[in-house]
């Protein structure tokens, strides 16, 4: 068995163009862009709010 998964395909399988590989970074770069001004609004209300952001009524 494990001389089948050793064995590499002979298929070069999915093979993205320029353009998709041009698309799909862009794609990165805005998802990197949104978690990182979603991490500085969650810090910048830590911040403005203080430790009573922890703080809640049960």
């Amino acid at each position: 068995m494990s001389v089948a998964m050793d064995e590499k395909p002979n298929e070069p399988g999915i093979v993205l163009t320029e353009e998709q590989l041009r698309r799909r970074r862009a794609r990165s770069i805005a998802i990197a862009l949104a978690l990182g001004a979603f991490v500085v609004l969650i810090w910048a209300v830590t911040l403005v709010k203080g430790p009573a952001v922890l703080i809640r009524p049960l």
